[in-house]
């Protein structure tokens, strides 16, 4: 292995180790996603790298993370699935590579890659147990053919960014089932206190805790922690 091969290959590791140090961070998805892009270019030698998501309700992919600086590419507009060369590696779920992105067919916005000097694209799906959920682009500014060895960097850096993204996700729906259980226990210590002070039944006093939520504009754990505040407030005043 010749000096420059093995520096390229230093290079290479450092990166990944990098990147699977940001996808077990606790940073918030954004700054890594942005991470990703900044030092997969840095080690692919990117004119740019970005980021593109699938949105499941609208089947495009769009625009999250990139290093470019170029308002004229952030501004992208979404790609459909299975539209341009982007499209059609998540689409097929495989690594699809252009060597001349103006004499590509397939590539949509060959003004803005004329603009920004990209040359060349490689863009791999980001999937997770086989469903994609994006697209990693690398642009070179010059032609280039893109080995197996940068291919397989590419697509390992795309399946972190993805268990990144899944982790994010997961991380959010606790967070969410977490809120629900202790909103629902609120709740219910509230509508005991309207049960018992009001004489009023279960559904009831459930419907009016929901009213003032929504007469208030104020969430149903709000109303909740109020009447219970005021209860105890109630027991401490009678205790003097």
């Amino acid at each position: 292995m010749t000096k420059k091969n093995q520096d390229t290959y230093a290079r290479q590791i450092a990166m990944l180790s990098k990147v699977s140090e940001t996808v077990t961070s606790n940073l918030y998805l954004e700054d890594i996603l942005r991470l990703i892009v900044t030092v997969t270019a840095e080690v692919m030698n990117s004119k740019i790298c970005s980021l593109m998501l699938l949105d499941e309700k609208t089947g495009t992919l769009i625009l999250r993370a990139t290093q470019s600086m170029s308002e004229t590419y952030n501004k992208k507009l979404p790609l459909k699935l299975g539209e341009g060369v982007a499209g059609k590696s998540a689409l097929e779920n495989k690594p699809i590579m252009v060597y001349d992105i103006e004499k590509c067919p397939e590539y949509k916005y060959k003004d803005i890659a004329k603009k920004e000097g990209l040359k060349s694209l490689l863009s791999v799906p980001m999937s997770i147990k086989g469903k994609v959920i994006g697209v990693l682009n690398s642009y070179t500014p010059k032609p280039r053919k893109f080995t197996k060895n940068e291919v397989d960097i590419l697509m390992t850096v795309a399946n972190q960014a993805a268990m990144a993204i899944e982790n994010a996700e997961l991380i959010v729906k606790t967070k969410l089932i977490q809120d629900e259980l202790v909103t629902r226990k609120f709740v219910e210590k509230a509508k005991g206190i309207l049960m018992r002070d009001l004489g009023l039944g279960e559904e009831e006093a459930f419907r009016k805790i929901q009213r003032q939520s929504m007469d208030s504009r104020r969430s149903m754990r709000e109303i909740a922690e109020a009447i219970i505040l005021m209860e105890d407030m109630k027991l401490k005043g009678k205790g003097r």
